[in-house]
């Protein structure tokens, strides 16, 4: 995994100063300040608490470009509703995400990638903790088509990202969108540069709609050495990848759907994907659902689950569930009990995880037997 940008010990440093501030003003803390706690029962299994305790509190999150937007939402109405909370987010790529809450860095790791086996027995009590449903776009800029939703698999695009398709009127893409008048323009395929969420989705789906190519050559992570061909280009975050194919003709490139809008405004192709049962979708809440219902009884109590390419007649085939990445330990009961808290609130239908907030980033809720699933494993968080 990457590290910060920032060296860890002047963040662990202003992180350990603003939690002591904030232990301290929760002592000094005026009746007119003080909020009252109050249990809120949300599911017919699980009582929680979206109350914070009395007094100010820092909660610093970092990670996932993708899930950004919406930690940025969620901040901003969580700190309105409870003036005493302050959430500081940063987009700095899942994979920073996932080894800072490891490493106690931050409070919250964003990530769109679950917690691999060795990341687990390397830090006991380290979660993943589901909070919505999100999806990848693959999109282009292709003079003249970008209007056009062009129909692409993963055996496509994984010959495209290993450099065996290299032009926009290949046979293989021709065959895919019979009547559609191709250009022979050069493919330029853009990738992550830094360790990411959006790569592990997409290194995911090919590994799986292309087990034998770039399954076996290749395989999937937040960070994977992306074949060396002439026509790459590497870009770091979600806002780098849509500014990257908006500015390159030719392009391709995998963008996570809370970028939707900025992928239209730039005025970006979104291509149709097919999924395991043969069929083509785009990424919108009806094939998100699909993909996603077809896999709430086989999520685990842990919450880590592949939702990509499954076998959902009508669902599109990158689809994930976006996690909190939680630190075996927060720094103190009192940044436990806030983050609980606010976590909760974050997976409430009626709270954060409200269409006035989803439907600003093209995410979809999740089902309540998941929402059960993450408040069981919100209340396992501890300081």
């Amino acid at each position: 995994m990457s590290s910060a940008s920032s060296p860890k010990p002047s963040r662990k440093a202003a992180r350990g100063a603003a939690l002591a501030a904030g232990l301290l003003a929760a002592f000094a803390t005026t009746a007119a300040t003080i909020i009252p706690a109050s249990a809120t029962t949300r599911h017919a299994d699980a009582t929680v608490n979206e109350t914070p305790p009395r007094g100010s509190v820092n909660i610093f999150e970092t990670g996932s470009t993708l899930l950004y937007p919406l930690f940025q939402l969620w901040s901003s109405a969580y700190h309105q509703k409870y003036s005493n909370v302050k959430i500081t987010p940063s987009g700095t790529g899942s994979g920073t995400g996932i080894s800072d809450a490891a490493d106690g860095v931050v409070d919250i790791g964003g990530s769109d990638a679950y917690l691999s086996n060795t990341q687990v027995t390397e830090h006991p009590g380290l979660k993943n903790i589901a909070l919505a449903i999100s999806a990848q776009q693959i999109n282009y800029n292709v003079p003249g088509l970008n209007r056009t939703h062009l129909k692409l698999d993963g055996g496509v695009l994984s010959a495209i990202y290993q450099g065996k398709i290299t032009e926009w009127n290949d046979q293989a893409i021709a065959a895919l969108n019979p009547g559609v008048n191709l250009p022979a323009d050069k493919i330029i395929a853009i990738h992550r540069s830094d360790s990411s969420g959006d790569t592990f989705l997409f290194s995911s789906y090919l590994t799986a709609a292309d087990p034998n190519g770039w399954g076996s050559n290749i395989g999937y992570g937040t960070s994977i050495s992306f074949p060396s061909i002439s026509n790459a280009l590497g870009e770091t975050g979600n806002g780098g990848m849509v500014t990257g194919c908006a500015s390159t003709p030719g392009c391709i490139a995998y963008i996570g759907i809370s970028y939707l809008g900025k992928t239209q405004a730039d005025g970006l192709g979104d291509a149709m994907l097919q999924n395991k049962s043969g069929k083509f979708f785009l990424p919108n809440p009806a094939s998100m659902t699909a993909e996603a219902k077809q896999l709430e009884k086989k999520t685990p109590p842990n919450e880590t689950l592949s939702m990509i390419y499954d076998s959902a007649p009508n669902g599109y085939p990158i689809v994930n569930y976006e996690y909190a990445i939680i630190p075996p330990s927060e720094v103190n009961n009192h940044v436990a009990a806030a983050v609980r808290a606010f976590l909760y609130w974050a997976v409430d239908p009626n709270g954060g995880s409200n269409s006035s907030f989803l439907n600003q980033v093209d995410f979809q809720p999740l089902t309540s037997a998941v929402a059960s699933l993450s408040d069981a494993q919100i209340a396992q968080i501890t300081g």
